[in-house]
């Protein structure tokens, strides 16, 4: 299988574009590659380092970078080859964020390094070190000292916990923010979580809406400071079909309920859709204990 970190992608589109035209947008040096692709230093370094090797390139005295000629002499006039895209920033930290949820919720107390990971996704360690921090933030992990990163382990006590105390501030979020709501926006919410062209959409902005709708700063700092963390386990433990229509149908009922001005069927509601997440998060439990289980019988 090809790899695609972003050395890889650079390499291949650079060879492929000097095939077809012999020259390149912008000059041969690092600096000027690492602007035109928008990466750092490191990746540009690896790619060229290869190019050399392979004698696409050549380094002149001064340390310019030239085009061989043997490999110029073979180039054709052709469309240049379409290379797969790089990883962005986005899309690294996607990946790193599910390896980071299964690890949380295997309980695996592997710590996450720096140098690795800059190499495993083709990109600077100044670029890793600024997204996992960045994670830190969110509660995804922890710093430790000349030994990494350490993935926070999932703790069934500690999300039974914070449902509770979830329950009881979002339900008072929800009172304070009666007299905000808007009618309009509830009803853009509800659209969004009914099904469209055969298809179950799933729209959670109903949270945020009534914790800032309350606009209660000590309500919020708990939901920005610790929500995070439970969200992405949240969302990571609900992909299957049937579990996102079951939470559209609570939202709907907490939506039309709120539009009702239904304020005891909307406070039941919503308590009811809190207190379900914790059975979601258990059934994907049970299925990775399973999946391990399976695995460690196979080998």
């Amino acid at each position: 299988m090809m790899s695609n970190t972003i050395s890889d992608y650079i390499e291949r589109d650079l060879r492929a574009r000097l095939a077809c035209k012999g020259e390149f947008e912008c000059p041969l040096t690092l600096h000027a590659l690492s602007r035109h692709y928008s990466v750092s230093l490191t990746p540009v370094r690896e790619a060229v380092r290869r190019l050399l090797e392979a004698r696409v390139l050549l380094k002149q005295p001064n340390g310019r970078l030239i085009v061989h000629a043997v490999f110029a002499s073979k180039m054709r006039p052709a469309k240049a080859a379409v290379a797969a895209p790089p990883q962005r920033p986005a899309d690294i930290e996607k990946r790193l964020v599910l390896e980071i949820v299964e690890k949380s919720l295997r309980r695996d107390s592997e710590f996450l390094r720096e140098d690795a990971a800059a190499r495993r996704f083709g990109v600077g360690r100044t670029a890793i070190r600024q997204l996992l921090s960045r994670l830190a933030g969110r509660g995804l992990l922890v710093h430790v000292p000349r030994r990494g990163w350490s993935v926070r382990p999932f703790d069934d006590d500690d999300l039974a916990a914070y449902i509770e105390t979830r329950e009881v501030l979002e339900l008072k979020a929800l009172e304070l923010a009666r007299p905000r709501l808007d009618k309009k926006i509830l009803r853009r919410m509800l659209a969004a979580n009914t099904k469209h062209i055969g298809r179950q959409q799933l729209d959670n902005s109903i949270h945020d809406y009534i914790v800032h709708a309350s606009e209660n700063r000590y309500i919020r700092d708990f939901f920005e400071h610790y929500g995070d963390y439970y969200d992405t386990i949240f969302d990571y433990a609900a992909p299957e079909t049937s579990v996102v229509a079951s939470m559209a149908r609570q939202h709907r009922a907490i939506l039309r309920a709120l539009i009702a001005e239904d304020w005891s069927t909307a406070r039941r509601a919503l308590s009811q859709h809190i207190r379900a997440q914790r059975a979601i998060v258990q059934r994907l439990l049970a299925h990775l204990s399973r999946s391990d289980s399976n695995h460690e019988a196979a080998s």
